[in-house]
């Protein structure tokens, strides 16, 4: 006698759990294509990113000081903001890099606190060390979330062969970056380059010392003559007025102009004891596009946006840009992000579609 190999059914068969789908071929053909459907349907609803999306609590803060060497950024400006952000108990990790005229510190914080509350508390940290920095940086530091898993998906390369990189830079900034900007799922566009426009004053140290003065004299002068501050009012019985000046100068023409100071009775001019240019606030930094000099637009997508997507629609309004710019402006992409992130796709789809080729045959 021997010992049965497994339950039976009542009619003496074997309980199998492709029993049911054997005795029943046209619905288990209804619910594979159902299934095949569904996954069809949810694989256009699939994120694309080229990493897993992991929202660092980070934030870097920027600080510019134009014409500050390395050495002045480190010791005027990271050094102060770095004590006073390591007084935050839920800092992890804290990294800067001093450049010339330029000071980038990036906080990263723990996963479970709000990136709400970090920005508080990094905006706390910088108005407490507000009396540590130099009393002449031209702006306070700025602060932004950055996720550093999260590279630009796209890099453009924006150039010219007659107009000056500054005015380039203008356009890109005030033309092309903010139409980018408004795209939906595009996050932070920022301009590299270093050719922002500036003003800068050559002095003439021969000159300034034959008029009896001397460099600070010519700063001070500079700044008290470019400030643009309330001129007061004029009040009468029946009618008040506001007087409203622009002091603010924008070009080298209208600084030379500026009196620096009066020997003999005659004005002393910028323009005698300087060389003024018009210029890049930065000279010490550029970019460029193989030999060609550009300037380098960089562009970030929201977290959870498909980054396919994101670039598809970027390149698609590149030739109505491309249109609004001055004909001597061409604008080239550079690097594109998503090139693996296609191929890695193209690959999903294709061994996708040969398992249903397979399960079919």
């Amino acid at each position: 006698m021997t010992a049965p190999s497994g339950p039976e059914a009542p009619d003496g068969g074997s309980l199998s759990p492709s029993r049911l789908f054997i005795l029943r071929p046209v619905a288990t053909s209804l619910l594979m294509m159902a299934i095949l459907l569904t996954g069809i349907l949810a694989f256009q609803f699939l994120p694309l990113s080229a990493l897993p999306e992991v929202d660092y609590p980070t934030i870097q803060v920027q600080t510019f000081y134009p014409g500050a060497s390395p050495e002045v950024m480190t010791s005027s400006v990271t050094a102060p903001l770095e004590r006073q952000f390591g007084e935050m108990p839920s800092l992890n990790q804290m990294s800067s890099s001093s450049s010339a005229g330029a000071s980038v510190i990036t906080l990263q914080f723990g996963l479970t606190l709000s990136l709400d509350v970090a920005e508080q508390e990094v905006q706390a940290a910088i108005n407490a060390a507000g009396n540590l920095l130099p009393s002449d940086l031209p702006a306070p530091p700025i602060y932004a979330k950055v996720n550093p898993a999260d590279a630009p998906i796209l890099a453009l390369a924006v150039t010219s062969k007659t107009l000056p990189l500054t005015q380039v830079e203008d356009l890109t900034d005030t033309r092309l970056a903010q139409k980018i900007s408004q795209l939906p799922g595009v996050g932070l566009v920022s301009i590299n380059g270093g050719q922002r426009p500036a003003v800068r004053v050559q002095a003439n140290p021969k000159a300034l010392a034959a008029y009896g003065l001397n460099l600070d004299d010519l700063r001070t002068t500079i700044a008290n003559a470019n400030v643009n501050t309330p001129k007061g009012n004029f009040d009468g019985p029946m009618r008040a007025t506001t007087i409203n000046a622009n002091d603010q100068l924008k070009s080298a023409s209208e600084y030379n102009a500026i009196v620096v100071a009066y020997k003999n009775g005659a004005p002393v001019r910028l323009s005698d004891v300087a060389t003024v240019v018009d210029s890049a606030e930065n000279t010490g930094l550029a970019a460029w596009r193989n030999t060609v000099p550009a300037v380098i637009v960089n562009i970030q997508r929201q977290p959870g946006a498909n980054v396919i997507e994101v670039a598809d629609t970027i390149r698609a309004l590149l030739p109505t840009l491309q249109a609004a710019l001055p004909a001597a402006v061409d604008v080239a992409v550079l690097t594109d992000r998503t090139t693996t992130v296609r191929a890695s796709v193209a690959d999903v789809e294709f061994e996708l579609v040969l398992a249903v080729g397979w399960w079919c045959w």
